[in-house]
């Protein structure tokens, strides 16, 4: 309240803290909506990773149950963000939960909560998941891993039935979406009893399928920009680019753990790298390519040559590097991602030395 007469210096205190107050609102909300498209950001522009964001898109407005299928690694979880952002219930909470991450006998207590002393150990009520995300959504992840008894109670709840805790007597009700997700073969789970057949059915209602990095190969760059700058930022490195040499490596690789192996790739290199781009050597000696038939890559490395490619092949990796390098044996041996010695070894048992 204010007093009467007005103080000119009070009334302006009141106004400067309002102001303030003011500013403060409008900063969380600006940094809440920053975090939301941080977390919902989708980086590229090829054809599959498209439609399947238009199906999100689309799905997004109702409160039909989504499922996310492809392997691991492929954005699942930024995908279901992106659907609750997008939809009714954005102002409510977005509860995740990786069901293969929990040991069994915990997961129901994660998922519906449990009551003072209905095990050993619980020695207060715990509120699980589907309650704290009531009005909004609950994503889970991996739900392939569910064992069957408690896959039923999931259903039980998706019809609309109420719940107890694990050692309650009371029922109850929790209003969620859920966004599901998964690596592997629900039909062939169902064929072998190893996942309900009801479930399956009421979580494939709209499929969503998550592209395998490899198939989305043109959004390599793209993704290497975006990691490269965050990293950069967090590390307080001055990284600025990455090197053709290094780029070309990391378009033929294989990346079977899909975009998180490729963010874990970028991170490393810009821990290891000291100047301002990204080079092969730092891109980590654990990167295997498949051996291929045309002729290696001068980046390829020497450990990524499988047992099955002929001396003749490494022994022309070798020369084609030693070339390139005008002869530079340590140049030649970071590039092929291997010790000096090593080189050395190699160019005599090969016969290099002579040339």
């Amino acid at each position: 309240f204010l007093q009467k007469p007005i103080e000119p210096e009070h009334l302006l205190l009141i106004i400067g803290k309002a102001l303030e107050t003011r500013q403060l609102v409008t900063e969380n909300l600006i940094l809440k909506e920053e975090l939301q498209s941080r977390e919902t950001k989708l980086i590229g522009q090829s054809r599959l990773l498209v439609e399947a964001q238009e199906q999100a898109k689309k799905v997004a407005g109702g409160t039909t149950t989504v499922i996310l299928r492809g392997e691991s690694g492929t954005g699942k979880e930024l995908f279901a963000r992106l659907i609750h952002v997008l939809s009714p219930r954005k102002n409510g909470p977005f509860i995740a939960i990786n069901c293969a991450a929990i040991p069994k006998d915990l997961l129901e207590s994660e998922l519906f909560g449990h009551e003072r002393g209905a095990f050993t150990g619980a020695a207060a009520r715990k509120i699980g998941k589907f309650e704290l995300a009531d009005e909004g959504t609950i994503f889970l992840d991996e739900i392939g891993d569910m064992e069957l008894g408690l896959q039923g109670k999931v259903l039980r709840v998706l019809e609309g039935d109420r719940f107890m805790r694990v050692g309650g007597t009371t029922k109850v009700k929790a209003d969620v979406r859920l966004i599901a997700a998964t690596n592997k073969d629900l039909e062939a789970a169902v064929a072998a009893q190893a996942f309900r057949a009801d479930l399956f059915y009421r979580l494939n209602v709209f499929p969503i399928i998550m592209p395998p990095l490899r198939e989305r190969r043109d959004d390599i760059p793209l993704l290497v920009e975006h990691f490269l700058g965050v990293y950069a930022r967090e590390l307080k490195k001055d990284v600025r680019s990455v090197s053709p040499e290094a780029l070309s490596l990391m378009m033929r690789l294989p990346w079977t753990g899909n975009v998180r192996e490729l963010q874990n790739c970028i991170e490393r290199a810009v821990i290891l790298c000291d100047g301002r781009a990204v080079k092969p050597e730092h891109l980590g000696v654990s990167l295997r390519i498949p051996v291929a038939s045309e002729e290696p890559s001068l980046t390829d490395g020497l450990q990524a040559v499988s047992s099955a490619a002929s001396r003749a092949a490494e022994t022309k990796l070798i020369e084609r590097v030693l070339g390139e390098t005008g002869g530079n044996k340590s140049r030649a041996a970071e590039i092929l991602q291997v010790s000096y010695k090593t080189l050395l070894t190699k160019i005599k048992d090969y016969g290099l030395d002579r040339n």
